[in-house]
């Protein structure tokens, strides 16, 4: 390999990069290279080529020149936080550059003065195909030699002596404890929980994280930060033994406390869509599990299967009362969400859908009818041929408030159960103990409920068909609403604020019956898959590649994250080839029309959605998906990394 020399892009005092007080650069995991100390505050070109990356902070530039050169210029340590003050940029991400030109002006003594070091990394961060690194300022330079096992491979990095020390350990262990030691030991762990493909910690200091050597450690698929948690992939399974040995080592771990550390750091938007994750996913099992029935059924009878009349309606049973109930089980898990009394908030969501109340989608539907007919909805009440198709007056004197049933709702009953809960604890501060038991729920049920009627219920309900309309609507869009949320579906994954979607879901399925949204983001889904499996089959080094393929099939099952965080987003392109399939799948499954019966599951588990005579074109935009995304990253990205 050919050794590289390169100008340095600030003037200042060359030192070598293990004087950096930083162990990410000092210890080498960004690369080799060198850093400027006292920097006097403006970044030029080193050489000719191209801006990869131009951070949105304005702290960091990643530059290729044309010769292959992949470098990194990081002004400053922990900078990021200063959220782009004392840096102003005189370029952007994917300008061509010339030597010398200016990239970036920065405030040395500002960020001084807000307690940040000024001492700036220079690395090549694709130094395994270079020999010696040699970089120079002035008189001065700085040689970083080729060690002799990246001399000779471009591969990974041989097991350091931590590994070494657990390797005869069990496999669960072994990883527990190497990802304890990288992070800095038991003291800088704060929480520590998992999902169902990672491990999320909350650490005290994320400078002690050596995340290179975790992504080292055998069993690990990737890692990276996401809603102030750091995530390490440990894969489907086995994530639960890792967790289980990794509190072990520090036992006051067991307590949790993971999700309300990672809430209070959190922006507005992320609370929000977790505390939409922690209410709906609870109840989406159930649906999982109805929707699959939905499609077995339709399946059967669409092939000429002949049922009879009672055993049908045992079907109808099974598949139905989920969503004829949806806003108890919706109550019951935001009381749960929130601390309230489980058993209250069933009770108060079934008050919603009391069956002496007329249905507020049948209400909806007849209010059409009435304009024709120039009735109003009162007149309407006292003709037989409207009864349960308008709601029941209820004149309190001064107004007369309609009574409608919310079958098939969600955001009424999700946010009575969250009032309900917090007046439950408002109620127990001056309840004594005696009577709590007894006048606690009657008063938080009669209060609850005469809100959900009188105010809750109307006024969610309409901004309900108002929000979830409009983007009901767009769905429908033949091409465009597919498109877009095809491409896009997946970016909003990594921003952690997809579970919104939950309830779009859970009320397209309660309200028609079938979820288009669902068969366009399971292209999202089965393209990054694509995208993955194709830098697996262009990596050279057989422990990559495997590394890479056993990140790549859980994609394939509807479990995005290992492939996105461990590959694609890492390298940047096969993510927004992956995007690129997506669209183009989401764009077919608007066109052709395709709709699950459930929600859930997605890629190979999704087909028993689609078993009601879609089955083939589900099949087809999946296939055609996959094929986009796997075709552009295998042609147009290079497997050098």
């Amino acid at each position: 390999m050919k050794n590289i020399r390169i100008s340095s892009p600030l003037n200042g005092t060359l030192i070598p990069l293990n004087e950096v007080d930083d162990p990410v650069f000092g210890g080498g995991a960004m690369g080799r290279g060198a850093a400027v100390k006292n920097p006097e505050g403006k970044v030029y070109a080193p050489f000719d080529g191209e801006i990869t990356v131009f951070f949105p902070t304005h702290h960091a530039i990643g530059l290729k020149s044309n010769d292959g050169i992949e470098l990194l210029i990081h002004v400053g340590m922990d900078t990021v936080k200063l959220n782009g003050e004392c840096f102003s940029p005189k370029a952007e991400a994917g300008d061509k550059v010339k030597r010398g030109q200016l990239l970036l002006e920065f405030d040395p003594k500002g960020i001084t003065k807000a307690g940040y070091q000024t001492t700036t990394p220079v690395v090549v961060t694709n130094h395994q195909d270079f020999g010696d690194i040699t970089f120079e300022l002035n008189n001065q330079s700085i040689t970083s030699k080729a060690p002799a096992e990246e001399a000779s491979s471009a591969g990974p990095v041989e097991d350091d002596d931590v590994i070494k020390q657990f390797a005869g350990l069990p496999d669960a262990e072994r990883v527990a404890k190497s990802i304890m030691h990288y992070v800095g030991g038991p003291d800088n762990v704060r929480t520590a929980e998992h999902c169902a493909t990672r491990l999320r910690l909350i650490v005290n200091d994320k400078s002690k994280i050596q995340e290179k050597k975790i992504e080292n450690i055998e069993g690990v698929k990737g890692q990276f930060f996401a809603a102030q948690q750091y995530q390490i992939i440990c894969g489907t399974g086995f994530v639960d033994k890792v967790t289980e040995e990794f509190i072990k080592l520090k036992p006051s771990l067991a307590g949790g406390g993971g999700k309300e550390a990672a809430y209070a750091e959190m922006s507005l938007v992320q609370k929000i869509s977790r505390t939409l994750g922690d209410v709906f996913v609870p109840i989406i099992p159930v649906l999982v599990a109805t929707g699959l029935f939905m499609g077995l059924r339709g399946a059967m009878l669409s092939l000429g299967s002949e049922w009879d009349p009672t055993f049908l309606l045992m079907t109808q049973v099974l598949t139905d009362t989920a969503f004829a109930f949806l806003p108890a089980l919706v109550c019951w898990s935001t009381m749960n969400k929130f601390g309230g009394t489980a058993v209250i908030g069933i009770v108060l969501g079934l008050m919603l859908v009391f069956p002496g109340l007329p249905n507020a989608y049948v209400v909806g539907g007849a209010a059409n009818e009435l304009a024709e007919k120039g009735l109003t909805w009162i007149e309407a009440y006292a003709l037989p041929e409207y009864a349960g198709k308008v709601p029941i007056p209820l004149d309190l004197g001064i107004v007369t408030i309609p009574l409608v049933g919310y079958q098939g709702s969600v955001l009424p009953a999700l946010v009575l159960g969250i009032f309900a809960a917090k007046l439950q604890h408002w109620l127990k501060t001056f309840i004594p103990d005696m009577i709590d038991l007894i006048v606690t729920p009657f008063l938080t049920l009669t209060i609850s409920m005469a809100l959900g009627f009188l105010v809750v219920g109307p006024i969610m309900h309409g901004l309900e068909q108002i929000v979830f309309g409009a983007v009901q609507s767009f769905l429908g869009i033949p091409v465009l609403g597919g498109l877009v949320i095809g491409g896009l579906q997946q970016v909003i994954v990594v921003f952690g604020v997809h579970h919104v979607f939950s309830a779009l879901e859970i009320y397209l399925l309660s309200t028609q019956g079938s979820d288009p949204f669902n068969a366009i983001i399971t292209c999202a889904t089965i393209a990054q898959g694509g995208a993955a499996l194709a830098v697996s089959l262009k990596t050279q080094d057989p422990k990559k590649r495997a590394l890479y393929i056993s990140s790549t099939v859980p994609a394939f099952l509807g479990i995005t994250e290992p492939a996105i965080f461990g590959i694609n987003l890492r390298l940047l392109k096969p993510f927004i080839f992956g995007c690129c399939g997506g669209a183009v799948g989401g764009a077919l499954s608007s066109f052709m029309g395709l709709a699950g019966t459930g929600m859930g599951i997605t890629v190979l588990p999704g087909m028993l959605l689609y078993m009601n005579g879609q089955i083939l074109q589900y099949i087809i935009v999946n296939v055609i998906a996959c094929a986009v995304g796997f075709a552009l990253t295998y042609m147009l990205f290079k497997s050098e990394e």
